[in-house]
């Protein structure tokens, strides 16, 4: 069995080690890694279970960075960047690689808003930029390293060689995860390619129609090499250094921003964020920073409870606002002048996408 990182954007992962586990696990699990040889140097203290020609297959909606782990007696070294897009598979390791244990790490790029979370079987050593850490266990901070957390990995072996699966919930195959990743990011850069399911549809047609249009490509741009490029480019541009909501929820999501300009904050809201789309509310100016706070509501407007415990995105700083329109530049004794103290999570600016996502 090739083994599966677990990406559920929902909820925290746990999966136990593969080297404890015994038959078949029932929940959706995933494989990573890199895309060249190891120098000779780094892989110097490795030593016994051959693995040839080991490729790495993205099953999920988001484009990857992905590091490689190997282990052998005690002695890691860890090899990284590797962008994998959805639906494509490559070859991250040529040749006999002599390793007790492989691991990956996982990242989508931060345009997605964060990345997906990962099982952990232990820590390694990365860093910013191509990188080769030989003693990945013990990171050199000069150097811009730090450890992050690594998945074990078994691949399948087959005539073909080695083979490993990231995957999430979904449970795509490669070229649902294409579709997938396209209708993402088609969302992500405002247009309404929603569900994003890796099924094809009158709206993902539509959406993807417009935005070759747009962007002056030809239909059959959509199936060539650096497509998801475009598509990244897109998103980054119409981000710029602004800021949006994505809605991941099945409710509405009353939101509502606060704006930090100088020493004063500003509160606005509300702004209705429907399900599975994107909002960019207007913004002049630079901010610093950003505040953010959402609450799901249901089809009467009341406030969406789970467990008794309202179901809201925000955070620690208090801000000013009331239950109506609003527009709030004193955020002083909120409850003095009759207003709501609400907590905000205060996010810092920059091309920023926050996303209400269910727990």
């Amino acid at each position: 069995m090739s083994r599966r990182l677990l990406f559920r954007v929902a909820s925290p992962l746990v999966e136990e080690d593969p080297r404890k586990r015994g038959g078949r696990s029932k929940r959706r699990r995933a494989g990573t890694t890199a895309s060249t040889v190891l120098a000779a140097t780094t892989l110097a203290a490795l030593g016994s279970a051959a693995h040839a020609d080991l490729r790495l297959c993205n099953r999920t909606s988001y484009v990857l960075d992905l590091a490689l782990g190997l282990e052998d007696k005690g002695s890691a070294a860890t090899r990284g960047w590797f962008r994998v897009e959805p639906g494509q598979c490559r070859i991250v390791l040529q040749g006999a690689i002599e390793a007790e244990h492989l691991y990956v790490h996982a990242r989508a790029l931060a345009l997605y808003g964060s990345s997906p979370p990962q099982a952990s079987h232990g820590e390694l050593c990365v860093a910013d930029g191509n990188f080769v850490i030989a003693g990945a266990r013990s990171c050199a901070a000069r150097k811009g390293q730090r450890l992050v957390g690594f998945t074990a990995i078994q691949p399948t072996q087959s005539e073909q060689g080695s083979t490993a699966h990231i995957a999430e919930q979904a449970d795509y195959n490669d070229e649902q995860a294409r579709l997938a990743g396209v209708q993402r990011l088609l969302v992500a850069a405002g247009y309404d390619a929603n569900p994003i399911d890796g099924v094809p549809g009158k709206k993902t047609e539509a959406a993807l129609a417009g935005f070759l249009k747009d962007r002056g490509l030809s239909a059959e741009a959509s199936t060539q090499p650096g497509f998801f490029d475009a598509l990244v480019g897109a998103v980054q541009q119409s981000t710029g250094a602004k800021f949006s909501w994505c809605n991941d929820t099945g409710y509405t999501v009353m939101a509502a921003l606060g704006i930090e300009d100088g020493s004063a904050v500003v509160t606005r809201g509300w702004y209705r964020v429907e399900p599975g789309k994107c909002l960019k509310p207007e913004i002049s100016g630079q901010p610093q920073r950003y505040y953010s706070f959402g609450e799901a509501v249901g089809k009467d407007g009341r406030v969406v409870t789970r467990a008794g415990q309202a179901l809201v995105w925000g955070g620690s700083t208090i801000l000013c606002t009331r239950d109506v329109r609003l527009e709030l530049n004193d955020q002083t004794d909120c409850l003095g002048k009759g207003l709501a103290s609400t907590g905000f999570a205060r996010i810092e600016g920059g091309g920023t996408i926050v996303r209400f996502q269910e727990p």
